[in-house]
């Protein structure tokens, strides 16, 4: 009798901490969601299509991780949903709607590093849950899981530089965003056709009878120095993910960072929780079965 509120303490924690997560969770996509929805309502006023367009496929990726857990019966921590969370509104509602990507410096570069970041998170996690489970025979090291979430990342930021470049020269779109020049550094330049750089400073710079110079300061990059700085953030974002992961699995689970950012199995949870109930449970039926037999045998003897 007095072992049954023990258990029903035990099955009430991880039921009260699921609430928490639960509640956590729908509180950041349910604010987010809402500041979405004036943005749409105010887009439709302002007959921006583009800008409704933008917002509904924000809601759409917002249903995202959900899915992927229902899918593959995981679990994403909190954290690492509220990132993927905020990063998809900072990137199309704030950045293209509301052209934080040109008002705010660096806007671009943060959310670039983010994503080399989360990336790398993504890719890690799914090598690491084929790694732990018992239907595949193979098991990777650390070190490898970590290359493989590196390459993963810069893999998926190199695609997505394809993208900008392709929608920039079909659609016209200037997502490679534009850098000042004010020198130029070619061979092309050189009079004796030379394999050697000349180097020419940009002093007068007129198009279409407009003094550039003043306005915008120079000549206009085509996008390379921007695709250039946006896989160099990737790098970075996707270093830094690689090495904690890393550390993670090293130490299978004790860092608390990478265990906040990498989903867990639900299956693998419930297989530990009836582990630990039937070892608890194990010394309780031991000397039963001890005083048992004596019994038995007793009774055989007479």
């Amino acid at each position: 009798m007095p072992k049954q509120p023990q258990g029903k303490n035990i099955s009430a924690e991880p039921n009260l901490e699921k609430r928490h997560r639960t509640r956590r969770r729908l509180t950041i996509r349910g604010v987010l969601s809402f500041f979405i929805v004036l943005t749409f309502v105010r887009a439709a006023f302002m007959h921006r299509y583009e800008n409704m367009f933008v917002c509904v496929l924000s809601l759409v990726l917002f249903c995202v991780p959900m899915l992927i857990e229902r899918s593959l019966d995981i679990d994403i921590p909190p954290l690492m949903e509220a990132i993927i969370y905020c990063f998809i509104f900072a990137a199309e509602i704030l950045g293209e709607i509301n052209s934080f990507y040109t008002i705010i410096p660096g806007w671009d570069t943060m959310l670039h590093t983010i994503n080399g970041f989360l990336v790398a998170a993504v890719g890690f996690s799914l090598v690491d849950l084929f790694n732990r489970s018992e239907r595949f025979s193979f098991k990777l090291s650390p070190l490898f899981l970590a290359i493989v979430a590196f390459c993963f990342s810069m893999t998926v930021g190199v695609l997505w530089e394809f993208f900008e470049f392709g929608a920039d020269q079909m659609l016209g779109t200037d997502m490679q965003k534009d850098f000042i020049v004010q020198n130029i550094n070619s061979v092309s330049l050189n009079p004796d056709g030379l394999n050697t750089v000349v180097h020419v400073p940009i002093e007068s710079l007129v198009v279409n009878g407009e003094d550039w110079m003043q306005f915008p300061g120079g000549y206009l990059d085509i996008g390379l120095i921007d695709t250039m700085k946006d896989l160099q953030v990737n790098f970075i974002g996707a270093v830094a993910f690689s090495i904690i992961g890393y550390f993670y699995v090293k130490t299978r689970g004790k860092g608390k960072l990478a265990a906040s950012l990498i989903p867990i199995v639900l299956d693998s949870q419930e297989d530990e929780e009836a582990r630990k109930k039937s070892q608890k449970n194990a010394p309780d039926r031991e000397p039963n079965a001890v005083q048992s037999r004596p019994t038995g045998q007793n009774d055989e003897k007479e």
